[in-house]
């Protein structure tokens, strides 16, 4: 089984955006009152923030949990694409929470 990401091909902080969406996302269930409210902002900022191919990829990526090879061939781009559309929502998303943290 092919991973979702090797730390090979990210940078430093291309991996640590992963991370933060990826526990985020992952303890949605667990955590606490701060925690579902920061899930709250992230699911809005992803829903109003993002260009509508972000939105899609993240949402595949994260929450459907398919790995770029597997977007690529679902929406017929290429991996390069689903990677850099991956990067630049990673960013926007990070970049709009930091108001909120």
């Amino acid at each position: 089984m092919q991973k979702r990401l090797k730390n090979d091909f990210l940078g430093e902080a291309e991996f640590c955006a992963d991370k933060q969406i990826s526990a985020l996302i992952g303890d949605a269930e667990t955590g606490g009152d701060k925690h579902r409210l920061m899930i709250k902002i992230m699911r809005n900022i992803i829903e109003n923030e993002l260009s509508e191919r972000q939105r899609q990829m993240i949402g595949l990526y994260y929450f459907k949990r398919l790995n770029i090879p597997e977007i690529a061939e679902m929406l017929g781009v290429n991996r390069s694409t689903v990677s850099r559309t991956l990067s630049r929502g990673r960013r926007n998303i990070l970049e709009k929470m930091k108001y909120f943290v």
